[in-house]
């Protein structure tokens, strides 16, 4: 009973913690999607798409996606006669960068700069956008969708300003009430795995994978959340996980950066379903990037300790 207790009171706390940063950017971007101002940043972002092999107007998802989630870039999308080539882009663009202020937000939480975040992900998006523009010669042909879901309905400023402030409240309330859902029983249930001690048994499960990726065991209950559940889930695991398994600054940074770049597979890939592209590439092109991505800044940051070790042991012999 304890147990349940503990877990129920952690969940209530982080679910505060992260709602406090997802209701009010919520409500503000869904507010901002009624107006022209998602418009008009798409028309400053046209010149560059031509760089990406990508007209204009496929900038409106790419904003959408960012600065709102995925839904409504897939949305945009559905509502666009593209190439499956351009669609497979702007697919992987907006699974390696979407829903960026809440989430960023939520790593700032957690004690990751946010110029990091944006750094890694924006810079992602646009060199594997880049990279499957000039090496894939195929997908020319134009791209045919599925089913759509409701979630991508498009906006409409038909409500008047107090129905727009109405979604936008209502919008921010259900994505809290989503987080609430997950991670409550998510920290119960890890309660419970560490009070009977299973954690341990996790930890040397996942220290295979860890290794490789050069971070501790005591990180594998926050990178198996955030693959399954999604970075913002991910996070309120690392919170607790700080506190209490005392993780190291570099850990920290290595988690998140794999979990920028491979969170929420499940989900993240099943969305994509509807555009007619094929999925399997695009999740083990993000689970690929994500590994060597964490492997390589990890080996930079080993060579950058010994230096620092070198250095410090030279100043004390003299």
């Amino acid at each position: 009973m304890n147990t349940l207790k503990k877990g129920l009171l952690v969940g209530l706390k982080t679910t505060w913690m992260l709602g406090k940063v997802i209701f009010p950017v919520t409500l503000i971007m869904t507010i901002l999607g009624f107006t022209p101002v998602l418009d008009w940043l798409a028309k400053i972002l046209t010149p560059f798409m031509s760089w990406i092999g990508l007209p204009g107007e496929a900038a409106i998802p790419l904003v959408l996606g960012n600065l709102l989630n995925l839904y409504a870039g897939i949305g945009a999308i559905l509502s666009m006669d593209l190439t499956v080539k351009e669609v497979f882009i702007l697919a992987v663009m907006l699974s390696f960068s979407h829903n960026l202020l809440i989430e960023s937000a939520i790593a700032v939480k957690v004690g990751i700069r946010m110029s990091v975040i944006l750094a890694v992900r924006i810079g992602l998006a646009v060199f594997s956008a880049f990279i499957i523009h000039w090496f894939w010669q195929g997908g020319g042909e134009p791209a045919k969708y599925g089913f759509v879901s409701e979630e991508s309905a498009p906006l409409s400023a038909s409500l008047g300003w107090g129905g727009i402030l109405w979604e936008g409240v209502t919008s921010a309330f259900f994505g809290v009430l989503q987080i609430a859902v997950i991670v409550i029983p998510l920290m119960i249930f890890i309660q419970i795995m560490k009070d009977l001690q299973w954690l341990n048994v996790f930890s040397k499960w996942m220290s295979p994978f860890t290794k490789v990726l050069g971070i501790r065991e005591n990180t594998s209950t926050t990178l198996a959340s955030g693959i399954v559940f999604g970075l913002a889930f991910g996070a309120g695991v690392m919170m607790q996980a700080i506190k209490e398994d005392h993780v190291k600054k570099k850990d920290l940074y290595l988690v998140f950066i794999f979990l920028v770049a491979c969170h929420a597979v499940i989900e993240d890939t099943l969305i994509f379903i509807p555009l007619g592209i094929p999925v399997i590439p695009l999740l083990i092109i993000r689970l690929v990037t994500a590994i060597l991505l964490t492997i390589g800044i990890a080996t930079i940051w080993k060579k950058m300790e010994k230096k620092q070790y070198a250095r410090k042991a030279a100043s004390y012999e003299y």
